[in-house]
């Protein structure tokens, strides 16, 4: 992962959501500043299954750390397969995060379609018992708010209304599972949330959005001014799942598991996704969305 100063290189400009990073098939990475002050975050999603692939992806998380401390992992869903007994939160969550959880890294979990729905109790995510809610980043102008994909009922339509146009910070990041917009080939984009929920993105400002449910990762080319990506192999893998032909696709990544790092300086988000060996994938810049004045 890179790590240090930004120099030399473009910045968004105000207005839509404006993505720098370098060109498809450009072996050039955009750095992360690693400031003082800035709010750095991950985000992981797919992950719980307690084998191999998910250990050293969490190996690689707390190397990372060590470099790049950020304070908040913002889980997209799935977050346990298979059974959720006491003793696999131990083998599928504790101990695999237990470098990150010993520093005082908060995890803040959405729910997947494989989760069940006690899981809104689990201390250790954060939840408070609701199976959505929003959460007040603690550093810079941040808001992230986590929803029920797979239940998508109107109350919660009712309440991410009144949350988004009540939230008066710069950012609005909802946190989800299933995605809007996803070129993966098992499950490909969710037409009925965006039906229901991009209209409210857009009109409160939403600048960027985090969903996993299909096994890769992507980067979405902005949609409606909103910059989506797709974090769901954080554990769990579909080797060639991409689908070139969606024309979606600003980076994919389909040949190892993948995460994200990403830090918020102002009117900037930073971001790498990184492999399971370390690898940055995908890195650049968000600038803000900004409603005209």
């Amino acid at each position: 992962m890179l790590v240090g100063c930004v120099n030399g290189g473009p910045t968004p400009q105000a207005g839509p959501v404006a993505v720098v990073a370098p060109t498809v098939g450009v072996d050039s990475q955009i750095a992360l500043p690693n400031k003082s002050g800035s709010l750095k975050f991950a985000v992981l999603g797919d992950f719980g299954t307690g084998e191999p692939a998910q250990y050293q992806m969490a190996v690689e998380m707390a190397k990372i750390h060590e470099r790049f401390p950020f304070d908040v992992v913002v889980l997209v869903g799935d977050n346990l397969y298979g059974a959720q007994r006491p003793q696999d939160f131990k083998t599928k969550f504790e101990v695999p995060y237990k470098p990150l959880l010993d520093t005082g890294v908060k995890f803040y979990a959405a729910l997947g379609n494989h989760d069940d729905r006690n899981q809104r109790f689990y201390q250790l995510f954060n939840m408070g018992g609701k199976l959505y809610y929003s959460m007040k980043a603690p550093k810079q102008s941040v808001r992230f708010f986590f929803l029920d994909s797979t239940y998508p009922d109107p109350d919660q339509l009712k309440w991410l209304d009144g949350e988004l146009k009540g939230s008066g910070e710069n950012w609005k990041i909802p946190i989800f599972h299933h995605p809007l917009y996803s070129s993966g080939q098992f499950h490909g984009s969710d037409l009925h949330l965006r039906e229901i929920w991009e209209p409210l993105f857009v009109q409160y400002n939403v600048s960027t959005a985090f969903a996993g449910h299909d096994h890769i990762y992507e980067r979405v080319k902005p949609q409606q001014g909103v910059a989506y990506f797709v974090v769901g192999s954080g554990g769990q893998l579909r080797p060639g799942n991409l689908n070139p032909r969606t024309g979606l696709t600003a980076k994919g990544f389909d040949t190892d598991n993948a995460f994200m790092v990403a830090e918020i300086d102002g009117d900037n988000m930073y971001f790498n996704a990184v492999s399971r060996t370390g690898k940055v994938v995908d890195s650049g810049i968000i600038g803000r969305r900004q409603l005209p004045k």
